[in-house]
């Protein structure tokens, strides 16, 4: 588990190592249709929960991997949804976009992850993170899709 500040400086150390970080997102929907949504101790809002591939893993290991960690997620069948640009500051970080359906969450409070909720997807709780909006609408057909997170 990573502090706040072991999060952002892990952040910057592999944006000076390397300029492009692969991050993977999953869209985690339940029986009921409802969409898996985190709150994060490093950032305001509600997101999907998302992580970053690690050097030589492949982006479908790697959802797997950051959803187990951050939510407690097994199982389930996982779809590959898209691919996405993005930049934070000065550093490429494009995000492949995942859908999970099926899955069994059994999230425990983190150092990363404090709180989850399902979520409506036509109608996310305030505080909605705008990536986030903008991919909802996208899966519920509500947006054309984009390439840009």
């Amino acid at each position: 588990m990573l502090t706040n500040m072991a999060v952002r400086l892990h952040i910057l150390a592999r944006s000076v190592v390397s300029p492009s970080i692969l991050g993977v997102s999953g869209a985690v929907f339940d029986g009921a249709g409802r969409v898996l949504l985190v709150r994060h101790s490093y950032i305001s809002g509600w997101h999907l929960p998302s992580g970053g591939v690690g050097l030589g893993e492949h982006p479908d290991a790697a959802i797997r991997r950051e959803l187990g960690e951050e939510v407690g997620l097994s199982g389930g069948a996982v779809r590959f949804a898209g691919m996405y640009a993005r930049k934070v500051g000065w550093v490429s970080a494009p995000v492949a976009l995942y859908r999970v359906e099926e899955g069994m969450v059994n999230f425990r409070p983190n150092l990363e992850v404090r709180a989850i909720c399902f979520a409506d997807p036509s109608a996310p709780p305030p505080g909605t993170a705008a990536g986030t909006l903008r991919r909802l609408a996208e899966l519920t057909g509500k947006a054309e899709i984009s390439p840009y997170w």
